[in-house]
Protein backbone atom coordinates (compact mmCIF):
# COMPACT_ATOMS: atom_id res chain seq x y z
CA UNK A 1 0.00 0.00 0.00
CA UNK A 2 2.89 2.07 0.07
CA UNK A 3 3.13 2.71 -3.94
CA UNK A 4 -0.71 3.94 -3.80
CA UNK A 5 -0.01 6.37 -0.85
CA UNK A 6 2.74 7.67 -2.14
CA UNK A 7 1.24 8.08 -5.91
CA UNK A 8 -1.83 9.45 -4.17
CA UNK A 9 -0.17 12.18 -2.30
CA UNK A 10 2.25 13.34 -5.52
CA UNK A 11 -0.60 13.60 -7.72
CA UNK A 12 -2.89 15.13 -5.01
CA UNK A 13 0.05 17.71 -4.11
CA UNK A 14 0.70 18.54 -8.07
CA UNK A 15 -2.78 18.97 -8.17
CA UNK A 16 -3.59 21.23 -5.91
CA UNK A 17 0.07 23.35 -6.38
CA UNK A 18 -1.02 23.61 -10.24
CA UNK A 19 -4.46 24.99 -9.26
CA UNK A 20 -3.58 27.35 -6.88
CA UNK A 21 -0.64 28.83 -9.10
CA UNK A 22 -3.08 29.25 -12.41
CA UNK A 23 -5.73 30.32 -10.36
CA UNK A 24 -4.31 32.57 -7.61
CA UNK A 25 -0.36 33.52 -8.78
CA UNK A 26 -1.55 33.76 -12.36
CA UNK A 27 -5.24 34.95 -11.31
CA UNK A 28 -6.95 33.27 -14.03
CA UNK A 29 -9.89 33.79 -11.57
CA UNK A 30 -9.86 36.82 -12.90
CA UNK A 31 -8.89 37.02 -16.48
CA UNK A 32 -10.63 33.66 -17.49
CA UNK A 33 -7.96 32.76 -20.50
CA UNK A 34 -4.35 32.72 -20.60
CA UNK A 35 -3.21 31.68 -24.00
CA UNK A 36 0.34 29.51 -23.27
CA UNK A 37 0.98 27.44 -26.88
CA UNK A 38 -2.05 28.29 -28.81
CA UNK A 39 -3.99 26.29 -30.01
CA UNK A 40 -2.10 22.97 -28.37
CA UNK A 41 -2.49 24.75 -24.59
CA UNK A 42 -4.20 27.13 -23.10
CA UNK A 43 -5.92 28.08 -19.80
CA UNK A 44 -9.51 28.83 -19.80
CA UNK A 45 -10.89 28.64 -16.28
CA UNK A 46 -13.78 26.73 -15.78
CA UNK A 47 -15.88 26.03 -12.35
CA UNK A 48 -16.80 22.90 -13.02
CA UNK A 49 -20.22 22.06 -10.57
CA UNK A 50 -20.93 18.70 -12.01
CA UNK A 51 -19.02 15.84 -13.01
CA UNK A 52 -17.26 15.43 -16.27
CA UNK A 53 -17.16 17.86 -18.89
CA UNK A 54 -20.28 19.93 -16.26
CA UNK A 55 -22.71 17.13 -16.33
CA UNK A 56 -25.40 17.44 -13.64
CA UNK A 57 -24.52 21.13 -12.92
CA UNK A 58 -27.24 22.23 -12.31
CA UNK A 59 -28.65 20.00 -9.26
CA UNK A 60 -28.13 22.76 -6.48
CA UNK A 61 -25.81 22.80 -3.84
CA UNK A 62 -27.11 19.21 -2.70
CA UNK A 63 -25.24 18.01 -5.75
CA UNK A 64 -22.10 19.17 -4.26
CA UNK A 65 -22.05 16.90 -1.29
CA UNK A 66 -23.75 14.26 -3.20
CA UNK A 67 -20.77 14.13 -5.43
CA UNK A 68 -18.31 14.58 -2.45
CA UNK A 69 -19.75 11.88 -0.90
CA UNK A 70 -19.76 10.15 -4.24
CA UNK A 71 -15.98 10.32 -4.53
CA UNK A 72 -15.11 9.39 -0.81
CA UNK A 73 -17.32 5.69 -1.10
CA UNK A 74 -15.15 5.32 -4.86
CA UNK A 75 -12.22 6.02 -2.87
CA UNK A 76 -12.70 3.80 -0.12
CA UNK A 77 -14.03 1.06 -2.31
CA UNK A 78 -10.69 1.67 -4.30
CA UNK A 79 -8.53 1.29 -1.07
CA UNK A 80 -10.55 -1.71 0.40
CA UNK A 81 -10.55 -3.98 -3.22
CA UNK A 82 -6.23 -3.04 -3.78
CA UNK A 83 -5.51 -3.81 0.24
CA UNK A 84 -8.24 -6.83 0.05
CA UNK A 85 -6.70 -8.63 -3.27
CA UNK A 86 -2.98 -7.85 -2.18
CA UNK A 87 -2.20 -5.94 -5.53
CA UNK A 88 1.04 -5.32 -6.84
CA UNK A 89 2.92 -2.42 -7.41
CA UNK A 90 1.88 -0.98 -10.79
CA UNK A 91 -1.52 -1.26 -9.63
CA UNK A 92 -1.40 0.40 -6.78
CA UNK A 93 0.29 2.91 -8.11
CA UNK A 94 -2.53 3.56 -10.93
CA UNK A 95 -4.73 2.93 -7.99
CA UNK A 96 -3.12 5.54 -6.25
CA UNK A 97 -3.31 7.95 -9.09
CA UNK A 98 -7.21 7.63 -8.74
CA UNK A 99 -7.28 8.68 -5.27
CA UNK A 100 -5.29 11.18 -5.67
CA UNK A 101 -7.44 12.66 -8.33
CA UNK A 102 -10.18 12.15 -6.72
CA UNK A 103 -9.52 13.85 -3.41
CA UNK A 104 -8.02 16.69 -5.28
CA UNK A 105 -11.28 17.53 -6.70
CA UNK A 106 -13.13 16.84 -2.98
CA UNK A 107 -11.40 19.71 -1.43
CA UNK A 108 -12.01 21.99 -4.65
CA UNK A 109 -15.75 21.56 -4.30
CA UNK A 110 -14.94 21.78 0.01
CA UNK A 111 -12.97 25.13 -0.59
CA UNK A 112 -14.48 26.80 -3.78
CA UNK A 113 -17.85 24.85 -3.69
CA UNK A 114 -16.87 23.63 -7.37
CA UNK A 115 -13.74 22.05 -9.24
CA UNK A 116 -11.34 24.09 -10.64
CA UNK A 117 -11.04 23.07 -14.31
CA UNK A 118 -8.22 25.01 -16.56
CA UNK A 119 -6.23 23.02 -18.88
CA UNK A 120 -7.71 23.09 -22.21
CA UNK A 121 -5.94 21.55 -25.49
CA UNK A 122 -6.92 21.95 -29.05
CA UNK A 123 -5.43 20.85 -32.26
CA UNK A 124 -5.46 20.77 -36.25
CA UNK A 125 -8.60 22.97 -36.27
CA UNK A 126 -10.91 21.82 -33.92
CA UNK A 127 -11.54 24.02 -30.92
CA UNK A 128 -12.09 21.92 -27.77
CA UNK A 129 -15.08 23.51 -25.27
CA UNK A 130 -14.04 22.22 -22.78
CA UNK A 131 -11.36 22.54 -19.79
CA UNK A 132 -9.78 19.88 -16.98
CA UNK A 133 -6.98 19.58 -14.62
CA UNK A 134 -4.39 17.27 -13.66
CA UNK A 135 -6.80 15.68 -11.18
CA UNK A 136 -8.78 14.33 -13.93
CA UNK A 137 -6.24 13.16 -16.09
CA UNK A 138 -4.69 11.19 -12.53
CA UNK A 139 -8.38 10.05 -12.40
CA UNK A 140 -8.93 9.06 -16.18
CA UNK A 141 -4.82 7.29 -16.23
CA UNK A 142 -5.90 5.52 -12.71
CA UNK A 143 -9.07 4.36 -13.98
CA UNK A 144 -7.38 2.94 -17.46
CA UNK A 145 -4.69 1.42 -15.24
CA UNK A 146 -6.55 -0.34 -12.52
CA UNK A 147 -8.32 -1.89 -15.49
CA UNK A 148 -5.39 -2.98 -17.35
CA UNK A 149 -3.30 -4.09 -14.44
CA UNK A 150 -5.88 -5.06 -11.28
CA UNK A 151 -4.08 -8.52 -10.39
CA UNK A 152 -3.66 -9.73 -7.06
CA UNK A 153 -0.03 -10.62 -5.89
CA UNK A 154 1.05 -13.94 -6.25
CA UNK A 155 1.98 -15.66 -3.02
Amino acid sequence: MRALAISALVVFVVDQATKWWVVQVLNLKELWAIDVFPPLLNFRMAWNEGINFGLFSAAGDMRRWILIAVALIITAGVLYWVRRDRMGTVAQVFAGLLVGGALGNVLDRLIYGAVADFLNMSCCGIRNPFSFNVADIAVFAGAIGLILFAKPQQE
